[in-house]
């Protein structure tokens, strides 16, 4: 069970980023990828993963130290529970990225690959969407948050 609640966390996510990359105009994706409903069934996947390695998902995050950590992501349920944690993240990561590209005009050909970086490796992403829209703000001025 546990191998199918960690690969159905992907698959619940991919509709939400196959839409911002290969359908960014359509009036449904912006709708879409501004409610933070999106992430709602991943944490349902996280917390039925969860639920059984609370004592040591909870030890985790009480006192934080790598050792403990590396307990609880030795365990299936804990390691796919932090899965479904990045990936919910980095769905809310991939959609904010997504509608700030949108008014700041950034054409798709440039949005789409930032989306799949962020998927990828949402930090390296998040930190190259953040250097891009200093660019693009200092050319035509503020847009917003």
């Amino acid at each position: 069970m546990t191998v199918i609640l960690f690969e159905l966390s992907f698959y619940l996510a991919a509709p939400v980023w196959l839409l911002m990359i290969l359908a960014p105009h359509w009036r449904w994706t912006t709708r879409i990828a501004s409610s933070p409903l999106t992430v709602v069934p991943i944490l349902l996947v996280h917390l039925g993963l969860a639920v059984p390695v609370f004592p040591e998902l909870w030890a985790a995050v009480r006192e934080p130290d790598l050792e403990t950590f590396r307990d609880l992501t030795a365990l299936a349920d804990g390691a796919g529970a932090v899965w479904a944690q990045v990936i919910a993240w980095d769905l809310l990561i991939g959609q904010w990225i997504f509608l700030r590209s949108r008014e700041l005009a950034l054409h798709p050909l440039l949005a789409g690959p930032l989306l799949i970086l962020t998927i990828l490796l949402s930090p390296i992403g998040l930190l190259v969407f953040l250097a891009v829209r200093e660019v693009r703000t200092r050319r035509t001025g503020p847009t917003g948050p």
